[in-house]
């Protein structure tokens, strides 16, 4: 049997092709959407503050406003390292906002669950960030609403169900 000769690459390969440039439309939203982020994160590092928490303690404690969960689901959400929330949820427990209690799916996982305090916290923090309440305010519900599916869609999430 004779061996079959491996194939021989092209003399002159493609080039690899460049990504195509974004439109002006795009780098405008791109950068809008960088700036209204700095503005959010700048006006809640400031509430946050106010209450005498970090921005990484305020965002923690408004995570477990809407459930308790267990520290790696924390740091999921907040895209960094579980032992940082570890040392965040020892400081907000210190402080009474923040508790551990046994997971009741998994005796081995501990949750951490606002108190009562925390919970109070959490929503006079919330009702202090004005910067996207109030220019949110001046879209129709309809815009609101488009806003909202769109950057759902960006992020590659499911549309809600329609109402």
């Amino acid at each position: 049997m004779t061996p079959t000769p491996a194939p021989t690459p092209p003399a002159n390969p493609p080039a690899p092709s460049a990504a195509p440039r974004p439109d002006a439309v795009t780098v405008e939203v791109v950068e809008l959407i960088g700036t209204v982020v700095a503005r959010y994160h700048e006006e809640y590092e400031e509430a946050a503050g106010k209450h005498s928490l970090t921005g990484a303690q305020a965002r923690v404690l408004a995570l477990l406003a809407h459930e308790p969960m267990p520290m790696r689901k924390i740091a999921q959400k907040l895209k960094c390292e579980p032992s940082n929330v570890t040392g965040i949820v020892d400081r907000l427990e210190a402080r009474g906002l923040v508790e551990r209690r046994p997971d009741p799916d998994d005796r081995r996982v501990k949750l951490a669950a606002p108190t009562a305090e925390g919970l109070a916290t959490s929503a006079r923090l919330r009702e202090s960030l004005h910067f996207a309440r109030e220019p949110l305010a001046g879209l129709s519900a309809r815009e609101r609403t488009a806003l909202r599916d769109l950057l759902r869609r960006m992020l590659g999430e499911e549309p809600p169900p329609s109402a």
